[in-house]
């Protein structure tokens, strides 16, 4: 396994983050507490997840399944680095979403309760709250962490000028702010490359990019339209929208000798702003899978027919669009 710090601290944490969202709804427990271990076992320290994850309001199911495996012990909680995340709806009362400071202390304690600990290492804001103002949640955020119960603070999809908001109301109150960011990115979703990237590079977050594969997209679609997830309509409306892209990419991955979803991974490894991808494996094959993306080398000539195949936005802002 491969390391980094995440953004500008010095936590350490691997370079493919464990992502869980599949635990409850698409995996249930037995298996997930077996791919955990074999995470673990396999160099993972970084793992992420969400009050929300389960999709059953309330009640938080995939934060039960890790508190659960948490609670076996042999030093499962030391070994990993735990994300979860405070926005979505809890229920149906006012104030049981969103980013009120009354939100995010009863958020907190539920997620400890759920996940059988005492501490959150990384607290990520799930999405901008546009009616919470900074001064209040940081507030919020700086009682969590002089408690002890925060280490750090990260968001997910945020915007560029939401993230300088964030760091400058942080900067004033002489609080660490932000460490990390959460953003929907890969080959075919490069839209952050205009001003979220810059900005993360800016103020020194991590980012940790969320659905690597494009929801199975990038996976080897072509060859595996029927199963699982891609089966699905929205995702064979993806497959549709982009099969001349898919041919190309495809056949580009069998020229390199590697399957489609590693190179995809691989192709995020390569920025030097991005701590980890997201992985979500339903199996151990897969999670076997996406532990080689490490192991693949990019030239400069294979980015450049990536590049061709899925342009970006024509790289940062305002240059992607004007002199």
């Amino acid at each position: 396994m491969e390391y980094t710090k995440l953004g500008r601290t010095g936590l350490t944490v691997s370079r493919l983050c464990l992502g869980t969202m599949n635990f409850g709804p698409e995996t249930d427990e037995a298996p997930s507490f077996k791919i955990m271990d074999e995470a673990l076992d396999s160099g993972i320290n970084f793992f992420d997840t969400a009050n929300v994850y389960g999709w059953k309001t309330g009640e938080g199911i995939t934060e039960q399944i890790i508190g659960r495996w948490l609670a076996q012990g042999g030093g499962r909680r030391e070994k990993i680095v735990l994300a979860t995340k405070v926005y979505g709806n809890m229920g149906d009362w006012p104030n049981e979403s969103r980013l009120s400071a009354y939100h995010i202390r009863r958020a907190c304690e539920e997620s400890l309760r759920r996940l059988q600990t005492d501490h959150i290492d990384l607290y990520q804001m799930h999405h901008i709250d546009r009616e919470a103002p900074w001064e209040e949640i940081w507030q919020a955020m700086e009682q969590l962490v002089s408690e002890g119960k925060v280490i750090y603070v990260g968001s997910s999809n945020f915007a560029g000028w939401h993230i300088a908001q964030a760091q400058c109301a942080a900067r004033a109150r002489n609080f660490m702010g932000l460490v990390s960011e959460q953003s929907l990115y890969n080959l075919n979703d490069r839209m952050i490359e205009l001003e979220v990237i810059p900005a993360c590079r800016e103020y020194g977050l991590g980012l940790i990019p969320w659905s690597p594969l494009a929801g199975g997209m990038l996976g080897g679609a072509l060859k595996k339209v029927k199963e699982g997830r891609r089966a699905a309509e929205q995702v064979q409306k993806s497959i549709e929208d982009n099969r001349e892209a898919l041919e190309k990419y495809e056949a580009l991955c069998k020229d390199l000798g590697e399957a489609p979803a590693d190179v995809a991974l691989a192709w995020l490894l390569h920025n030097p702003v991005v701590t980890a991808p997201i992985i979500g494996p339903r199996t151990s094959e897969q999670l076997t899978g996406n532990i080689h993306s490490l192991s693949i080398e990019l030239d400069p000539d294979t980015l450049q027919k990536l590049d061709e195949i899925w342009p970006g936005p024509g790289g940062a802002a305002p240059e992607a669009y004007a002199w």
